[in-house]
């Protein structure tokens, strides 16, 4: 084997030199930049190369030192084989490729070595970003919980200081729109739980203050049978109840229910990937009167579409989340990671069947306490290969 160099302004350059000299079975051994040019170190087998020298001499070589000249003629007027354009872009991808998967797998490398290193330097962070992922919490919330750790801290400790934390971060709204009032719009996905959230609020006010001065509305023109389940929890409950088609009758009833202390507002559900979502929410806010924008999402919708829904759903500008089927979900740190994210408050929590017992008021201890007790009763675990990929790089670049 033999080693050469090749010096080129850039590594296109310098692959296409190494291509023409030595053919595309040269192996790379390493490149670097130097002086504002490109260096490629490669490896050659001097019995290939001389192979390769003869089957590019042509065959017209023998012909042209003949003296007759009909056979050179027939040499010149020979078929030639037509170059294959294909093969230099083949070739590009071809290392392309090799050079993607080998970036990728010293990225992999070098995250397991950054992981173990903090793992040894750090045992307590470690263990602490260990047991946040476990819990569902994404990784930038995990790494800034870990960044305010104090020096010296025992693992009891900091798990202590980091729930507190996470529930430092998590902005809670309070029991204000059943204590106090307003007009009030709940928005989200279909099936979010939308009708049962007004179902047990306004159970709450009535229970409270009677059912004098609050009003139920249905804005929900799509969802068959909307109206008659609205208007049957009014009966149940006393409550006045009305349907409106669009914006403009929207506006024109709450002009009339000036006198109601609260209003609560049944929108229609749409998916936050819909075309239409957009103008449906301007359309909302350009409601004369003060309408306060709640969205309503179930905690068991996975991470990614929670994330999603929530910046989708934030062109209405909600004042305040309502997190529905907290009885059903197995992981709740990836809601609470997208909602601290957000800096969108959480007004009510929602679980079980029971109206009005299981709306409560939303308080971020026992929102990231709960996080962490569904975590442990479904046993979730996170193996080094999953922490070093969340965090090997980061702890690497920097």
């Amino acid at each position: 084997m033999q080693i050469k160099r090749y010096t080129a302004a850039d590594m296109r350059q310098a692959l296409k030199l190494v291509r023409e000299e030595q053919g595309p079975d040269a192996v790379i051994l390493s490149s670097r930049k130097l002086d504002g040019r490109v260096e490629v170190t490669i490896a050659v087998d001097p019995e290939e190369l001389e192979l390769l020298a003869a089957a590019a001499t042509p065959a017209v070589a023998s012909t042209a030192r003949s003296d007759s000249f009909e056979a050179l003629v027939a040499a010149r007027e020979a078929p030639r084989p037509a170059p294959h354009m294909a093969a230099v872009p083949a070739v590009d991808d071809a290392l392309n490729g090799e050079l993607r998967s080998l970036r990728r797998m010293l990225e992999t490398q070098l995250a397991a070595l950054a992981w173990n290193d903090l793992t040894r330097r750090e045992p307590v962070a470690a263990d602490l970003l260990r047991e946040l992922t476990e819990f569902g919490f994404s990784r930038d919330i995990a790494a800034q919980v870990a960044d305010d750790l104090p020096v010296g801290i025992d693992c009891t400790r900091a798990r202590r200081l980091a729930i507190a934390r996470l529930a430092d971060r998590l902005p809670v709204l309070g029991d204000r729109w059943t204590e106090f009032g307003g007009r009030v719009a709940l928005v989200g996905p279909a099936g979010s739980g939308k009708t049962t959230a007004i179902a047990r609020m306004a159970a709450r006010w009535v229970m409270r203050h009677g059912a004098a001065q609050v009003a139920l509305v249905c804005a929900d023109e799509q969802r068959f049978g909307a109206r008659e389940e609205l208007a049957r929890i009014g009966r149940l409950l006393g409550v006045a109840t009305f349907s409106v088609e669009g914006p403009a009758e929207l506006a024109a009833l709450l002009a009339r229910l000036d006198d109601r202390r609260l209003v609560l507002i049944d929108t229609a559900g749409r998916s936050a990937r819909d075309p239409a979502l957009a103008e449906a929410l301007a359309a909302l806010n350009a409601v004369p009167g003060g309408v306060e924008v709640a969205l309503t999402l179930a905690a068991t919708t996975q991470a990614g579409a929670f994330e999603e829904a929530v910046q989708r759903f934030g062109a209405a500008r909600p004042t305040a989340c309502v997190l529905t089927r907290l009885d059903e979900c197995s992981n709740l740190g990836g809601a609470l990671s997208a909602l601290i994210r957000a800096r969108l408050p959480v007004a009510y929590v929602s679980e079980g069947q029971r109206i009005p017992d299981d709306l409560r008021t939303a308080r971020a201890l026992d929102l990231i306490c709960m996080a962490v007790q569904l975590a442990e009763r479904s046993g979730a675990t996170a193996d080094d290969e999953l922490l070093s990929r969340r965090f090997g790089g980061s702890f690497h670049a920097a």
